[in-house]
């Protein structure tokens, strides 16, 4: 793998990798300290779409971690672009929160029920059933049928909670239409991640707590990667995947030494 020392770009992964259930995990502030400190160019993913990068830089702050609005770079904002560059200018029936739809008004969409181009499926706390019914009518009657993101589940205080790929897999079965999926671990965001640092794979290493969208993502991407074990993945999952990362520690606080 890309030697840690020599790295000059590194993707991250947010939820298992700085912070768990709303807490800091423990080094992950120290960890982003020494690599601001090192000048080398970095990146925080994040599958969640529900925050714009504002908000979720005052969440982060609120839990003693300082990540400016620019190195963040979130499925809704990747979904945005996406959409910009596939049919500028066009129309979506969004089920999400500001993240996504604020994404979206940036980048000239209008949000409508009135036959949009897409209807684009978000992560919310706030799952409709009438907006559900309402996408599956619309992609019935030919909308275009994307989603931000594959997770099945999202993590909460109390416990996993349904995300937007069980939602999206729901939509699909009524439907019988696959959503695409533009969050990790489409290799789409991580190319995206890579442009917007100006970097290249073969320098750059990825670190996340999953291996079927961190770890396959940063694979399929060329890049080296790094698994924690500081989230979801647990050492003895790794043997039931095909493929395995490149390095794996418990969490980033054991790789400051090394930056």
């Amino acid at each position: 793998m890309t030697e840690i020392a020599t790295a000059e770009s590194w993707l991250c992964d947010l939820d298992g990798v700085f912070v768990r259930e709303g807490t800091l995990i423990p080094g992950a502030d120290t960890f982003l300290k020494r690599l601001e400190a090192s000048g080398r160019a970095f990146l925080i993913l994040t599958n969640n779409s529900m925050f714009t990068p504002r908000d979720l830089c005052a969440r982060l702050a609120a839990m003693g971690l300082d990540v400016p609005e620019t190195q963040l770079w979130t499925s809704a904002l990747a979904t945005a672009k996406f959409v910009e560059t596939q049919r500028p200018g066009g129309s979506a029936f969004v089920i999400g929160e500001a993240g996504l739809t604020t994404a979206l008004h940036d980048v000239g969409y209008t949000l409508t029920n009135r036959a949009p181009d897409y209807v684009i499926l978000g992560e919310t706390r706030n799952y409709s059933f009438d907006q559900i019914t309402t996408a599956v009518r619309l992609i019935e009657a030919g909308s275009r049928f994307l989603a931000t993101n594959p997770d099945p589940t999202g993590p909460s205080l109390q416990g996993p909670v349904p995300a937007c790929g069980a939602v999206a897999a729901m939509i699909q079965r009524a439907t019988g239409i696959s959503p695409y999926f533009v969050g990790k671990p489409n290799p789409l965001m991580m190319r995206e991640g890579l442009n917007t640092l100006g970097a290249h794979a073969t320098s750059t290493v990825m670190i996340g707590d999953r291996m079927d969208t961190d770890v396959i993502a940063g694979i399929e991407a060329g890049l080296s990667t790094i698994l924690v074990l500081s989230g979801v993945t647990t050492e003895e999952d790794i043997e039931k995947f095909p493929y395995r990362p490149s390095r794996v520690v418990g969490s980033v606080a054991e790789l400051i030494g090394e930056l």
